[in-house]
């Protein structure tokens, strides 16, 4: 497990993590996996912490993956998810043996963009789709939740939706910009 980055930070606040964020965007979230040509029975939620992103979400059988054992104790025993400590950059999953991959609002906190990325689409089964909802650093709030993370001493690194894109192009996926904003979702299709 990568242990660095913000991983120690979320250990740390778990406890409150679900009192300060809204929930996730069940929609936004549903409209991503609509792009999958396969039927969605099995998910993994990536970097999905307390499963607030895996709560938003019904019908297929969710795994939470996340390096922060505290945050995963709450994706557990707060929600009653299946949950794995995992690095992203190296998922214990076979190849092709997903339909679909999450991540949400937690890219910018893994410290190996590129190789979080390369394990989705491994892991992915042709036809399925990774799903990532993010923060556009070119946005204002985007600047401002920038500056706000690395004032408090976070190793977050964001991305512009078609930075994002074109990442997901260079691993074998077919991306698709779903919708933009302060908050964005980028799609990409296993070939």
């Amino acid at each position: 497990m990568y242990g660095l980055g913000d991983v120690d930070f979320f250990d740390r606040i778990a406890p409150l993590y679900d009192l300060a964020m809204p929930p996730a965007d069940g929609e936004a979230l549903a409209a991503g996996l609509d792009h999958a040509t396969r039927p969605i029975e099995r998910l993994l939620d990536v970097g999905g912490g307390s499963g607030r992103a895996a709560a938003a979400l019904a019908g297929p059988d969710i795994a939470v993956v996340d390096a922060s054992v505290e945050m995963l104790s709450r994706a557990r025993r707060g929600r009653g998810l299946a949950g794995l400590a995992a690095d992203a950059g190296r998922l214990p999953f076979r190849d092709a043996s997903v339909d679909a991959v999450t991540v949400v609002d937690a890219l910018h906190h893994l410290p190996d963009h590129d190789a979080a990325l390369a394990e989705a689409a491994r892991a992915l089964a042709p036809g399925g789709a990774l799903v990532i909802r993010e923060f556009d650093p070119s946005h204002p709030l985007g600047r401002l939740l920038v500056a706000g993370e690395h004032a408090i001493g976070m190793n977050s690194r964001f991305r512009t939706p078609a930075d994002l894109a074109a990442a997901m192009d260079g691993v074998g996926l077919d991306p698709r910009i779903v919708d933009r904003g302060f908050g964005y979702t980028v799609v990409g299709v296993r070939r």
